[in-house]
């Protein structure tokens, strides 16, 4: 007879392997969604206990799952976290990383409401809304390519849009005055145009001409003025005259937005509204240089800031089945339709603007963010 007992064969957990990441890209309150095999184990040892969570570290940071099954899991990305390798820890094994490409704050503590805007130079400029009616001690920050935040205006009241004009100047609308000001590159101050209703987003199309979105239902268009940057009285709105040089004409109607009108230009001229409301279903509108309104797409949830890449392709803040972040509408070759994408996965996404590098500027309602999407941002001026 045998002195020893045979030994039994004793299982070996099998160590988590990560295959893919979705989306591409993330800011710290978003999740990336994973794909793998052996996610979420049962310890062979105690078989007859639950499985039970593994560990997720971007980096040597800790973060903490949303959802776990054993081949997909989604990870919720923790502040302070920045790119890095995503690994799973589970019963003692450690995964395989996964370059995690995350967004890092630029500044925070402001109050952004529409797209940042960036001048030919490459500065940042964000905006501190403040609540309807109430004045904040700095209206717009100036955020310089070495990352130095200063104060750039002060005593807007209510700061709700901002685009750069061929100027060189950077124009703001105030929603609580209607009024658009114009700011020169040393931060003074002037009116540019006033009654625009609830004026929000703003831009310009390439021949120089301004478009104002009043978010109770008219988008204006403001034709510039022959006497140039110096005017120093404010344009007033002459429906009496529309098209005059220095004149203001309603250029199309929408529906009223409860919150606001986004506005951008697509490379051909056609100018895009989105009016978010909290519909899961809503539509991007398109109105070409006529003013003749039609709807680019449907199928977001409260679609906001918006901006286009070099091949035309369009970025929106926006939800896509039930995941908010930053989503591509690409034209498909295959089936000949506008087809979404999830690039940036954040969950109080409201903005953006391209820089000149390849990256871009995230804005939530509160912090603006530095990602490198890779993606090269069609230019405005």
């Amino acid at each position: 007879m045998p002195l020893l007992h045979p030994s039994r064969a004793t299982s070996v957990p099998a160590a988590p392997h990560l295959d893919s990441l979705y989306p591409r890209s993330a800011i710290p309150g978003g999740s990336f969604e994973v794909f793998g095999s052996h996610l979420l184990t049962t310890d062979p040892a105690h078989p007859s206990i639950p499985p039970q969570l593994p560990l997720a570290f971007f980096g040597e940071i800790p973060a903490t799952f949303d959802m776990a099954r054993s081949t997909r899991a989604v990870i919720r990305v923790p502040s302070g976290a920045i790119s890095s390798g995503l690994s799973l820890r589970n019963h003692g094994l450690i995964s395989n990383h996964l370059h995690a490409n995350i967004g890092v704050p630029m500044v925070e503590d402001l109050h952004v409401i529409s797209n940042p805007a960036v001048d030919a130079d490459g500065n940042l400029f964000a905006m501190v809304s403040g609540p309807r009616g109430e004045q904040v001690p700095v209206s717009i920050y100036r955020v310089a390519r070495d990352l130095q935040v200063t104060a750039f205006t002060r005593g807007l009241l209510n700061v709700s849009a901002l685009a750069f004009g061929r100027d060189g100047n950077l124009y703001a609308s105030s929603r609580s005055e209607g009024t658009i000001y114009r700011i020169t590159p040393t931060g003074v101050i002037s009116t540019f145009a006033e009654g625009m209703g609830i004026a929000t987003g703003i831009a310009f199309d390439r021949e120089g001409n301004l478009f104002v979105g009043d978010r109770s239902g008219t988008i204006f268009k403001i034709v510039p003025a022959d006497l140039g940057a110096d005017r120093e009285d404010a344009l007033v709105l002459n429906p009496q005259q529309p098209g005059a040089a220095g004149e203001i004409f309603v250029f199309a109607t929408l529906e009223p937005s409860t919150a606001f009108y986004h506005l951008c230009f697509r490379p051909d001229g056609t100018l895009m509204v989105t009016t978010p409301t909290y519909s899961s279903h809503q539509p991007i509108y398109a109105i070409n240089p006529h003013g003749e309104t039609s709807i680019y797409y449907r199928g977001l949830g409260r679609p906001q800031g918006m901006a286009f890449d070099v091949e035309g392709n369009l970025y929106v803040a926006a939800s896509l089945r039930g995941h908010r972040g930053l989503v591509r509408l690409w034209l498909s070759r295959e089936s000949g339709d506008l087809e979404p994408e999830l690039i940036v996965a954040g969950n109080d996404l409201i903005g953006l603007c391209f820089l000149d590098d390849g990256c871009a500027a995230l804005a939530t309602n509160s912090t603006i963010y530095h990602a490198d999407l890779g993606i090269q941002g069609l230019p405005l001026l």
